[in-house]
């Protein structure tokens, strides 16, 4: 206990890391070394960092609780480049002090730099409890809302900023901008790029952010033109060459777009990036070098597990599959209430399926109807979810928590579960004027079609099926995060798409569902009878409009937003059979769920 603690913060570990709060010493200790927390402020603003530390060092050796000295000696570890360091300080200052504003925002700011964005939001939530009139503590929630796709409450906390500070600085405006497109209101978004590049004209992440707004709009021109003024002002940047690859394999110019991605590593002593990688085994398995594009989809993969660390979570996502299982039973389901049906608001309609089976597709199909409004990827399953036990006065979690609903003065639990989430849908925005029902197609929903169907008896079920080989290869060759990091690599997607499949089939074996299986490869090969009878399912009159979805001008906001653009196509289904080689580890995994699901091998 008497060594250097390892996280490099200089402190003995019994005075960092191994330090524990009934440890501290009385106040009186604390309050003569203050003087000395000022020298090291002085001697810090000099640049002479290593006295500044040494002086810091010595005063937590005294005081193990000192905040000042914590928090000046975290501010020398991070301008000495050693974020580890300066983290594990902060933490002990939030820890001793929890109201210190200061320090929780810099330690959220931290978290969010390195990409622990659950851990960032945290921090940033207590920043705006204890000031809500923080521009900074907005702007970290803003920022942090951006990144995890919530681009509803984004809008709020930027909008926040802006009327807090009463400046429209041109980075703030753009922040706002990408929240208004990921919602596809495309032309607020666009104003505000337009007002954010005129103020501030040399701001490369805005001018990368404009021209993916113009492309994700389907203004090809516009986006060309963007990128030209982009390049000129930062012609070696790699986002900005990706975005032009990207640009050209839209506008059918594969070849182009692949040869400049291969530009991007030659010459520049750098490796392409998994973004890039990816990208680049799409247009070759676009011009049908399946080999190569395998080859590229696995080194993109290899790289992103790399630099991110997000691997399968095996362990916790098969202790909660388990869980379900073992509480979702037929004998206790009949103990259950099941919550009441609304009338007067709109309903939502479950787009269900593994990520790439064609969810965006049934959507976006759905949604050109007049009577149904698109919810995009919705949380709100999941959030009530980890909500539940507050909620229910539970000591349990979920889905054990469920057990209260056995008590007499929880029998109408579920009624304020359903009340919350239709209220926090209006929140988003997605229960439009004239709208009857909403989607819902937020990924592995199925997982938990047990609490859906208790809070929504009535609702539609349509479960999206594809070949699970073609869903692999897709899996394989696009990034996503849902389902525990599964995607990071082939074995783990076909892990966690069996697990899901076994959890849907036990679901449907105990207990009664509106559930309606519809394959991806009949709305290709039969559209108009697969529209027909997924709005049959859902209680609506057929609308011719639903056959042209890729006239449907919303912003489709994941990574298949370019495909459900173009008219209906074969081209994914079979797909695998150009990789069965690459894809024979996994076919023992999910030989199974395929001759379940009525498909083949052939």
């Amino acid at each position: 206990m008497t060594s250097e603690c390892a996280c490099g913060s200089g402190l003995r570990s019994l005075r960092c890391c191994a330090w524990r709060m009934q440890d501290r010493p009385a106040p009186e200790a604390v309050r003569h070394l203050l003087p000395l927390v000022d020298q090291a402020g002085a001697l810090a603003a000099r640049g002479d960092l290593e006295a500044a530390a040494r002086l810091c060092l010595a005063v937590i050796e005294l005081a193990p609780d000192c905040v000042p000295a914590l928090a000046r000696l975290s501010d020398i570890r991070a301008a000495e480049a050693r974020p580890e360091a300066a983290e594990a300080l902060l933490r002990r200052v939030v820890l001793i002090d929890p109201n210190n504003l200061a320090a929780t925002q810099d330690l959220g700011r931290m978290l969010f730099a390195r990409g622990s964005l659950a851990e960032s939001e945290v921090h940033a939530r207590n920043a705006i409890r204890l000031a809500p009139e923080s521009s900074s503590a907005h702007n970290l929630m803003g920022m942090i809302l951006t990144e995890t796709n919530r681009p509803q409450a984004g809008e709020f906390h930027y909008r926040r900023v802006l009327a807090i500070t009463g400046t429209r600085e041109p980075i703030l405006l753009a922040n706002l901008g990408w929240n208004l497109k990921n919602q596809g209101r495309m032309e607020e978004a666009r104003a505000l790029y337009q007002e954010s590049i005129a103020t501030g004209p040399g701001i490369r992440q805005t001018l990368i952010g404009y021209v993916r707004l113009e492309e994700a709009d389907r203004s090809f021109d516009a986006a060309a033109k963007a990128l030209d003024i982009a390049q000129a002002a930062f012609p070696d940047d790699a986002q900005l060459r990706l975005a032009r690859a990207v640009l050209l394999g839209r506008t059918g110019e594969q070849s182009a777009a692949l040869t400049l991605i291969d530009r991007m590593a030659s010459g520049h002593d750098r490796q392409l990036r998994p973004a890039e990688l990816l990208e680049k085994g799409r247009l070759l398995d676009r011009l049908g070098r399946y080999d190569d594009a395998w080859v590229a989809f696995e080194a993109g993969k290899r790289q992103a597990l790399d630099h991110s660390g997000q691997a399968y979570a095996d362990e916790a996502a098969a202790r909660e599959f388990d869980r379900l299982r073992r509480f979702f039973t037929a004998g206790r389901l009949a103990l259950l209430p099941r919550a009441g049906v609304r009338a007067d608001v709109p309903q939502p309609i479950f787009i269900l399926g593994f990520p790439r089976s064609g969810t965006t597709l049934v959507e976006q199909t759905l949604s050109a109807h007049p009577r149904i409004a698109a919810g995009d990827e919705l949380p709100l399953i999941h959030e009530i979810s980890q909500m539940m036990p507050r909620l229910l006065g539970s000591p349990l979690t979920y889905p054990e928590a469920l057990a209260e609903l056995w008590l007499g003065d929880q029998r109408d639990a579920l009624d304020t579960l359903r009340d919350l989430y239709l209220q926090k849908a209006r929140q988003f925005g997605v229960l439009r004027e004239g709208a009857a029902r909403f989607t819902d197609k937020m990924p592995l929903n199925e997982t938990h079609l047990g609490l859906i169907a208790l809070l929504f008896p009535a609702a539609p079920l349509l479960h999206v099926l594809r070949h699970p080989l073609d869903i692999m290869v897709s899996a394989f060759s696009n990034h996503f995060t849902h389902g525990y990091f599964c995607a990071s690599a082939l074995a783990t997607a076909a892990r966690h798409y069996l697990r899901v499949a076994d959890l849907v089939a036990h679901y449907r074996a105990e207990m009664p569902l509106r559930y309606l299986a519809i394959r991806y490869e009949d709305i290709v090969a039969r559209q108009e009878a697969s529209v027909r009878a997924m709005l049959a399912f859902a209680g609506e009159e057929f609308d011719p409009a639903c056959l042209t979805f890729h006239r449907n001008g919303r912003y489709a906001r994941t990574a298949s937003y370019a495909q459900v653009t173009e008219p209906l196509y074969d081209r994914s289904v079979g797909r695998w059979r150009n990789y069965r080689r690459q894809l024979e580890p996994v076919i023992p995994t999910l030989a199974p769920v395929i001759e379940r699901l009525g498909y083949g091998l052939d």
